[in-house]
């Protein structure tokens, strides 16, 4: 009786065997068919969740990342314009200055025709300096407020100035530019403007720098996260795959030792 409780042990031990066998050869098939070593919580939940977690923030990111994108393309947009500004002011500035160097009133007329033609341009080019819907320069100058993290505490606020002709006070020719007082006082305007033209270009340029920076932070940061996440439930191909088959070379082994083990015991059987 000893005998035959033996030998049903020895089978039921080679067929649990090839029990574990066969459900680790699925757990590692999914693994190499989904390419994760952790598929669910019921794998390993800390895995699981801390990369759930870290997978989050990066999308977080990602989306603050465009928002970042959109700035620095705002900035340039505006930095451009200022830049523009700056040219048609000097133009407005050469023509004054040319306007002083004659008497002729016909000729002074003229020349005030032309810089009143550039200070609407002026005007023009700043309200076209628009990116998105949102212009920087515009004669209603808009505000840019750029947010760097998921709960918006760290951002970066960059208040518009109005480079238009109205907002840099630059005004029509003075009685066609009739006398020399009247052109002192554009050519006075025109100093102050380029002054401010060029600080607002060189304050958006920073700003511009400034975004750019945290983009590259932003982008260097989510590929940290996804790469930690990665790492947390990601399987070793390789090394699955030399698990396949060392289970599957189990599996062919644990089959023939059950075959042996029922073969033996159908001898013993036959004995009585």
């Amino acid at each position: 009786m000893s005998s035959d409780i033996t030998l049903a042990s020895s089978t039921r031990t080679n067929l649990l065997s090839l029990n574990k066998t066969s459900r680790l050869i699925g757990r590692t098939q999914e693994r190499l068919s989904t390419g994760l070593k952790v598929n669910s919580a019921l794998d390993d939940a800390l895995a699981f969740f801390q990369s759930e977690g870290l997978s989050n923030r990066a999308g977080d990111l990602a989306s603050l990342k465009d928002s970042i994108d959109q700035g620095i393309s705002t900035l340039k947009n505006a930095v451009l314009g200022a830049e523009s500004v700056s040219e048609l002011v000097e133009q407005a500035k050469g023509l004054a200055l040319q306007a002083k160097q004659t008497t002729d009133t016909s000729e002074r007329q003229n020349l005030a025709n032309q810089f009143n033609v550039l200070r609407n341009q002026i005007t023009d080019l700043a309200n076209d300096s628009s990116y998105g819907g949102s212009n920087l320069i515009g004669q209603t100058a808009d505000n840019l407020i750029t947010t760097f993290d998921e709960d918006s505490d760290h951002k970066l606020t960059v208040t518009g100035t109005a480079l238009d002709a109205t907002g840099l006070s630059i005004e029509l020719a003075a009685s066609n530019f009739g006398s020399d007082a009247n052109i002192d006082a554009a050519i006075s305007d025109l100093d102050a403007a380029l002054t401010e033209v060029r600080n607002v270009a060189s304050t958006l340029g920073s700003s511009n720098s400034l975004l750019q920076i945290r983009f590259d932070f932003t982008e260097n940061l989510i590929n940290t996260l996804e790469e930690g996440a990665g790492k947390l439930v990601n399987a070793d191909l390789n090394e699955e795959s030399a698990n396949l088959l060392s289970l599957q070379t189990r599996q062919q082994l644990g089959v023939v030792s059950l075959s042996l083990a029922q073969q033996s015991e159908q001898s013993v059987l036959s004995l009585f």
